[in-house]
C-alpha cells in the first residue's frame, strides 16, 4: 500500500464488510496520511452515526471520525439500501412469488450503485481539482422514493404480471437463510441490520434527493428499473 500510494493525490476508499474492516480502514488512512494524501472520498453508510449496534455501520462512523479529527479534506458518502441487492433475491421472487427481504414498513430510500458511482466520481474530481483544502462534507445518497417491503413486492407484482407477496418483517428468518451462503457471523450482522430497517427505516433528510439529482444532472435510477432488468 505504501508503494501504491506513492503516486496518489486523491483517494477513494471503500472497505469490504469483513471481520477486520475497521482495522483495514484505519491502517489505510494512516498510510495515506503518511504519504501526504489528504483528499479522500470515503464510502460510508446511511445513518452511520446512529446505527451504532450494526458492526459494519459503526466501524464506518469510526473511520468518519478519523477523517474529521485528523484534518483530511474529505467527502463522506452515506448511501442508503442498495437497489442492487435485488440481484440476490430475484430467483426467489420469480420461483416462489415471495419478496423475502425484511425491509419493513417504515421505508428505505433505495439507491442504485450506478448513481453512487457517478456521485463518487463527481466528488473525486471536485476534490482533486480544488485549488485548496476543502472542508469535510457528508452527503446522504438516497434513491428517488421511499419503499416499504410491501411497496417493493407491488413493483415485482407489476413487472411479473402475477401476485408477489411480501415475506414479512422476519430478521431472524433472514439470518437463517443467509447463513446458508455467508459466514454465520456475517449472517447475524445482516440480521441486526434488518432489525434497523424494520425499526427505523432509511428516511432521507429534506433536500437530499434534490441535491443528488443536481449533481449528475439527471433522474436517479429506480427500483422498478432494476426489477424489469431482472425479470428475465
Amino acid at each position: 500500500m505504501r508503494r501504491a500510494f506513492a503516486a496518489v493525490d486523491t483517494l477513494f476508499l471503500l472497505n469490504a464488510v469483513t471481520g477486520d474492516e475497521f482495522t483495514q480502514a484505519l491502517i489505510t488512512l494512516n498510510i495515506a496520511r503518511q504519504a501526504g494524501i489528504d483528499r479522500v472520498v470515503y464510502l460510508s453508510v446511511f445513518d452511520a452515526d446512529n446505527a451504532v449496534n450494526v458492526p459494519h455501520f459503526a466501524v464506518k462512523f469510526g473511520a468518519e471520525r478519523m477523517l474529521e479529527t485528523l484534518g483530511f479534506s474529505a467527502t463522506i458518502l452515506r448511501p442508503a439500501y442498495f437497489i442492487d441487492n435485488e440481484v440476490m433475491i430475484a430467483d426467489v421472487v420469480r420461483k416462489h412469488n415471495v419478496y423475502p427481504m425484511p425491509i419493513g414498513s417504515k421505508g428505505v430510500a433505495m439507491i442504485d450503485a450506478r448513481d453512487i458511482a457517478e456521485i463518487a466520481a463527481i466528488e473525486l474530481i471536485r476534490r482533486d481539482r480544488a485549488s485548496g483544502k476543502l472542508p469535510v462534507e457528508t452527503i446522504n445518497i438516497v434513491g428517488p422514493g421511499i419503499l416499504t417491503g410491501a411497496d417493493v413486492a407491488a413493483i415485482w407484482t407489476e413487472v411479473l404480471g402475477r401476485p408477489i407477496a411480501y415475506g414479512g418483517d422476519d430478521p431472524g428468518g433472514f439470518e437463517v437463510s443467509m447463513a446458508n451462503f455467508i459466514p454465520v457471523w456475517m449472517a447475524y450482522e445482516m440480521r441486526i441490520m434488518a432489525v434497523r430497517y424494520v425499526s427505523d427505516g432509511m428516511i432521507p433528510q429534506e433536500g437530499d434527493r434534490e441535491r443528488l439529482v443536481k449533481m449528475p444532472g439527471r433522474d436517479l435510477h429506480s427500483c422498478r428499473e432494476t426489477a424489469l432488468a431482472l425479470a428475465g
